[in-house]
């Protein structure tokens, strides 16, 4: 199975006393929802089942089949949960994607001239954004997820269509240096973190201010 074909939905830390327990972090809508996928794999391919999984501060603590001492725990520690893009459940709209859907597929204008790739997707607090890099050139573009700035999304066919004022892309205002999107954000999130949580696309002359990313990621 591809990178591409599978979802991280969590990631392992630390080993947690001598029994096997380990700290996880859930990239999950809904965190406790992780249990929820069945079977998930590492990147080398070795498939974990969760027994049981209680809170913590900001993570949970976990048991994981087949992992009954420290040393088993501590050999686990950041490997990454995936599961196959398959598992995650049908959404309901028809303009409602997920973010693992998005990112890679290529921006076009309304011509099917390319600009570039969606690379990313934040939320700084005041609504979805879609990070564009341009095929030429390293600074990237930060669009609203509205139907005014992303008329379209054809996930089937690999691309999205964007608005860009002049037609010529130019450095995002909430980029850093060399035009980059900034690490420092409110309400924003790594694309593993966002890999499952869908986004509704805007319509035209929405104030709505703050992120559609709220539906529970479980079948």
């Amino acid at each position: 199975m591809t990178r591409a074909a599978r979802i991280c939905l969590g990631q392992i830390g630390a080993a947690h006393g001598v029994s096997g327990e380990v700290r996880l972090r859930s990239f999950t809508t809904d965190p406790a929802a992780i249990a929820d996928y069945g079977p998930l794999e590492t990147e080398d391919g070795r498939a974990f089942k969760i027994e049981s999984l209680r809170p913590a501060k900001d993570h949970f603590i976990a048991r994981l089949a087949g992992v009954s001492d420290r040393n088993a725990a501590s050999a686990l520690v950041n490997a990454k949960l995936y599961v196959p893009r398959a598992r995650l459940p049908k959404l309901d709209q028809a303009d409602e994607f997920y973010h693992a859907d998005l990112i890679g597929l290529a921006a076009v204008d309304a011509a099917g001239k390319r600009f570039g790739t969606v690379v990313a997707i934040h939320n700084f607090g005041a609504g979805d954004l879609i990070e564009v890099k341009p095929d030429t050139a390293g600074k990237t573009e930060l669009l609203p997820f509205d139907a005014a700035h992303i008329p379209a999304v054809d996930i089937a066919s690999g691309r999205i269509v964007i608005e860009i004022a002049g037609g010529m892309f130019e450095p995002s205002p909430l980029a850093g240096e060399g035009g980059e999107a900034k690490s420092t954000r409110v309400g924003g999130s790594t694309a593993d973190e966002s890999a499952t949580r869908p986004l509704a696309r805007s319509p035209v002359g929405s104030r709505r201010r703050r992120s559609t990313l709220s539906r529970k990621g479980r079948g």
